[in-house]
C-alpha cells in the first residue's frame, strides 16, 4: 500500500490546485483539456510526494507535470492525424506545436484571479458561474458541488461542461485581466461569491439549513480576492457580510437542527473574533469615501452583532442603512428587509404597510420570505389570525425543510394561544 498524504500537503494541493489550473490554461488555452491534465497532475503527486519527498516547487512541478500530459495528447493526436492522411512531414511533431510562451517568472505567476475572473464570463448564467468557480477554483468535485445544489451528478455534469463550451466559443483569451475588464467583471465575481455564501448559510432545499462547505468555500474564496485586489472597500464589504453573518452559524439552529431565529439566539454562542474581524474590515471600507451596497450591508451584519439583544439594537441605524441600501438597489429582498426595520421602529402597522407595496412586485410572487415577514408583523400587531394563515401559506412555499418545521411549529403555538 502507498502511503497516503498528511492534511498539511493535503491543503497544499488544494491551494495550488487553481493557480496550476490558471497557469496550464494561459500556456494551452484549452480549459477542459488543461483541467484533465491538472487532475492527472494532482492524481501524481499524491502517489509520488508521500515517497519522494515533496518537490522543491511544488507549483512549478505541478505546472509540469499537467503541461507534459497535455503535450503528449497532442503529440499523440498529431500522430493519428498523421497517419490516417498519410501526410510525409519532415517536421517532428513536437516542432509542431505551437504553445504560447511563457514570460518571464511566469511560473511564479499566481494566476488565480485570471481563472476567478474567466469562470465568471458575462456568457455564462449565474448557475454555470457558480458551479465552474467551485470546480476550477474551489476544487470541489462534479460529485460534492451535486450534493451541495441536490441535482443529480449527471446534470451537474452537463451545466459544467456547457459552461466550458461556452467559454471556449467565446474565444475570450485567458489572460491577465486589464483594468477595463477587471472593473467590468468584479461585480460579476463578487456576486457569485455571495451566492455561493447565501446558498451554504441558507440552504435553499433538503434537510438542513446550512451547508457549511459552501459558506467556507465562500469565505476562502473572498479572502483570497481580498488578498489579490488590495483596498477594494467592496470587496472588503462583501467579505465583512460573510464573516458578521457567518459568525452567528451555531446559534442559528438547535439540537435536532431546528431554526432559531435571530431575536431568540443565545448570542453567548456568536463567533467574536469573526464578529471583530468583520467589523474591522467594514470600518476600513467605508474609511474609504465611496460606500457600495457590500459596505452598506456590512454595516447593518455589524450593528446586529454588536448589541447585546435584539431590544438593545440600534434599529433606528439599522433603518437608515436599509433606506440608503434601497436608493442604490432596486432589490425587493432589500425592501422586505426595510419593511421589518421599519415596523422595529415606527411599529407593525408602518412595516405592514410597506409590505402592501412589495405585493405587486412579480419578483416576490410566490416567495416564502413575503408570507413569513407578514406573520411576524400581523403577530406583532395581535392579529394572530391572521399571523396562522401566513406562516402557514409561508410554509407551503418554502423548499428549505428546517424553515417549514419552524413555520409551522410557530403556526401551531399561536393556535395553542388563549385569545
Amino acid at each position: 500500500m502507498n502511503p497516503s498524504l498528511d492534511t498539511r500537503t493535503l491543503h497544499l494541493l488544494r491551494d495550488l490546485a487553481p493557480q496550476v489550473l490558471g497557469a496550464v490554461i494561459r500556456r494551452f488555452r484549452d480549459f477542459a483539456a488543461s483541467e484533465d491534465a491538472v487532475q492527472e497532475a494532482l492524481i501524481a503527486a499524491t502517489t509520488q510526494w508521500p515517497r519522494e519527498g515533496l518537490p522543491d516547487n511544488p507549483r512549478a512541478w505541478l505546472i509540469q507535470v499537467a503541461s507534459r500530459r497535455i503535450t503528449d495528447q497532442v503529440r499523440a493526436e498529431a500522430a493519428r492525424r498523421h497517419r490516417e492522411q498519410l501526410v510525409v512531414s519532415l517536421v517532428p511533431p513536437e516542432e509542431q506545436l505551437a504553445l504560447a510562451a511563457d514570460e518571464a517568472g511566469a511560473t511564479e505567476r499566481d494566476d488565480t484571479l485570471d481563472l476567478l475572473f474567466m469562470c465568471c464570463h458575462p456568457t455564462l448564467s449565474p448557475s454555470s458561474a457558480i458551479a465552474l468557480t467551485l470546480r476550477a477554483v474551489g476544487g470541489l468535485t462534479t460529485f460534492e458541488i451535486a450534493k451541495a445544489f441536490l441535482v443529480p451528478e449527471a446534470t451537474l455534469a452537463q451545466r459544467i461542461s456547457r459552461a466550458k463550451q461556452t467559454i471556449k466559443s467565446s474565444g475570450v483569451p485567458f489572460q491577465q485581466p486589464t483594468p477595463e475588464e477587471r472593473t467590468a467583471r468584479l461585480g460579476a465575481v463578487m456576486h457569485v461569491l455571495y451566492l455561493i455564501f447565501n446558498e451554504g448559510y441558507t440552504a435553499s432545499s433538503g434537510p438542513e439549513l446550512h451547508r457549511s462547505d459552501l459558506s467556507n468555500e465562500a469565505i476562502r474564496l473572498t479572502r483570497m480576492l481580498h488578498r489579490l485586489v488590495p483596498g477594494d472597500a467592496e470587496i472588503e464589504g462583501l467579505l465583512a457580510i460573510m464573516l458578521l453573518t457567518d459568525a452567528r452559524r451555531a446559534a442559528r439552529t438547535g439540537p435536532s437542527g431546528e431554526l432559531i431565529p435571530l431575536d431568540e439566539q443565545d448570542r453567548s454562542l456568536w463567533d467574536r473574533s469573526a464578529i471583530a474581524e468583520g467589523v474591522a474590515l467594514v470600518t476600513t471600507a467605508l474609511s474609504r469615501g465611496a460606500v457600495g451596497p457590500y459596505q452598506l450591508q456590512a454595516a447593518i451584519a455589524a450593528v446586529h452583532d454588536e448589541a447585546p439583544s435584539t431590544e438593545a439594537t440600534d434599529w433606528a441605524e439599522i433603518l437608515a442603512l436599509y433606506e440608503v441600501l434601497q436608493r442604490m438597489s432596486d432589490n425587493p429582498m432589500v425592501t422586505l428587509n426595510c419593511a421589518i426595520a421599519t415596523a422595529m421602529v415606527h411599529g407593525p402597522a408602518a412595516g405592514l404597510e410597506r409590505l402592501d407595496a412589495l405585493s405587486e412586485d412579480p419578483r416576490l410572487e410566490g416567495h416564502h420570505r413575503l408570507d413569513a415577514v407578514r406573520a411576524h408583523l400581523l403577530e406583532r400587531a395581535g392579529d394572530l389570525e391572521g399571523a396562522i394563515t401566513h406562516y402557514r401559506r409561508a410554509a407551503e412555499r418554502t423548499t428549505s425543510l428546517s424553515e417549514r418545521n419552524y413555520l409551522l411549529t410557530h403556526a401551531a403555538r399561536l393556535s395553542e394561544t388563549p385569545t
